[in-house]
């Protein structure tokens, strides 16, 4: 871990450290804010990358491919977690699945939509209330510490983890004036 962030984005250093863990299946919802990791993945042959169009599939892949011996991910947006508490609560947690999670938070910060300042309220106390691990990143110099001790806790515990990107460290949605 010895890498400095310096003169990399926050997409640079999560692709890193998912790499240096062997996490090499990236399922996800297309989103704009996760649109450069998206495509730092994409360009990189070590990882399997496809969008999925529910993020409750996209759960299921990555645990059947946990099953199977290959660790992934799953990137979404805060609105497509709203979709997940029944998946974690009888999939993830119960069969002690390390379920990896990454949502770009919408909700907060000029949010527009009321849907996803609705899920932005509730995503905490449901990861609270399922007893899964989670980490609002803000700032730069604390995602490869975050993302790689995660990881490591998240195999350890056999445990999900989330990482919720705050627009603070990603600058999140740019909405129309």
């Amino acid at each position: 871990m010895a890498e400095a962030t310096e003169g990399r984005a926050w997409h640079e250093i999560v692709r890193d450290v998912l790499k240096r863990h062997n996490v090499s299946l990236v399922t996800y919802v297309p989103d704009n804010v996760m649109r450069p990791l998206i495509e730092a993945i994409h360009a990189d042959p070590f990882f399997t990358a496809f969008a999925c169009t529910r993020e409750e599939e996209a759960v299921g892949i990555t645990a059947g491919a946990w099953m199977g011996g290959t660790r992934g991910i799953l990137l979404m947006q805060t609105s497509g977690f709203a979709t997940l508490p029944n998946v974690l609560a009888s999939l993830s947690v119960p069969f002690q699945i390390p379920t990896l999670m990454m949502v770009s938070e919408r909700g907060t910060l000029g949010e527009f939509n009321i849907g996803q300042s609705l899920v932005a309220r509730t995503m905490r106390p449901v990861l609270d209330a399922l007893a899964i691990e989670h980490h609002t990143m803000t700032r730069l110099d604390e995602v490869e510490f975050i993302v790689d001790r995660s990881i490591t806790q998240a195999v350890a515990t056999m445990a999900p983890v989330c990482f919720i990107l705050s627009p603070l460290l990603t600058g999140g949605k740019v909405f129309a004036k």
